[in-house]
Parts: structure tokens; C-alpha cells; sequence
């Protein structure tokens, strides 16, 4: 799974100056959205047709912009700046960064939000309300879950040798 995580980092071209930015507030929670807006989106088909692509598109652009689209925070003493820098310790996996008892919390909810995301899909392809609102909200719950986790990584991690220092632009 964290080959997976390091490949979605690298097609996100998430380099230090992007992960400063990502570790404002604002740009964890706004994309919080993006699942229930992709939702909406795709399922306006049902009203608008093949325009329902616009709103799928832009969802898809918010996800790629919305990390660069805002500053580095002024503080990093929140939950969502925490959950950022966490996924940071995570994705690098130096040696001693992450403690063993974590391993096995980030597999379960790296699966309950993978497992959510297909049911999710099924959804949103069949016109399923019932599978894509289930899917969605076990998804959603599985990557905040994640995200708890990860606030937990970065308060047990020798961060100081992870975290960007916070600049500003």
C-alpha cells in the first residue's frame, strides 16, 4: 500500500514547497470535499448528461491545485497540519520514524477507505444510492481515520528531520 501512496505522491508532484503549502488547514479540510463533490458531479449526469464532465473535471483539477493553491501556514499546532506532516513521516519510512504499533492501524484503515472508495465507484457507475453513499462514507471515514493516525506518526517522530521548515512566499 505505500507504493501505491508513493506513486499517487509522485503523480500529485508533491515536492517541499507543495507539502508546506498542503500543511495549511484550509487545504487539508477543503479537500475533505473532493469525494462527496466527485459525487455529486458524477451523479448530475442524471440531470445534465455528458456536461456532467465539467464539475467531474474541475473536482479532479481541485484535487491536483488545491495542495499549491494556498499558503504555508502560520502555525502547524492543529490536527490537519499535524495529519499532513504525519503522511509526510509516513510516505518516507526512514528508519525509526515510524513505531511498529502504527503498521497494522494504517493497513486497516488504508483498507476500510479502499474498500469504501470501490463500493464508492460501483455506486456512482450503477446509479446506486444506497452503495455510493455507503461507500463514500466508509471511504471518508477510513482516510480521516488515516489522517488521526498520522497526527499520531508525527507526534511520535523525530519530525525535526522531515519537516519543512515553513516559509513564506
Amino acid at each position: 500500500m505505500n507504493q501505491l501512496a508513493k506513486a499517487t505522491e509522485r503523480l500529485m508532484a508533491m515536492d517541499d514547497r507543495t507539502w508546506q503549502r498542503h500543511a495549511n488547514p484550509w487545504s487539508g479540510w477543503t479537500r475533505v470535499l473532493s469525494m462527496p463533490l466527485f459525487s455529486i458531479a458524477v451523479w448530475s449526469r442524471d440531470w445534465i448528461g455528458w456536461w456532467c464532465l465539467v464539475p467531474s473535471l474541475l473536482t479532479i483539477v481541485w484535487v491536483w491545485i488545491n495542495p499549491r493553491l494556498f499558503p504555508p501556514p502560520a502555525s502547524l499546532d492543529n490536527w490537519m497540519s499535524r495529519g499532513v506532516l504525519g503522511e509526510r513521516v509516513w510516505l518516507a519510512d526512514l528508519p525509526g520514524t515510524i513505531a511498529d504499533h502504527h503498521r497494522p492501524v494504517i493497513r486497516a484503515t488504508t483498507w476500510i477507505a479502499s474498500l469504501g472508495g470501490l463500493v464508492w465507484l460501483v455506486g456512482l457507475c450503477t446509479f446506486d444510492l444506497t452503495a455510493t453513499l455507503a461507500g463514500l462514507t466508509a471511504s471518508m471515514l477510513g482516510k480521516l481515520w488515516f489522517l488521526d493516525r498520522m497526527v499520531w506518526i508525527e507526534r511520535d517522530s523525530p519530525v525535526e528531520r522531515l519537516e519543512p521548515s515553513i516559509t513564506h512566499d
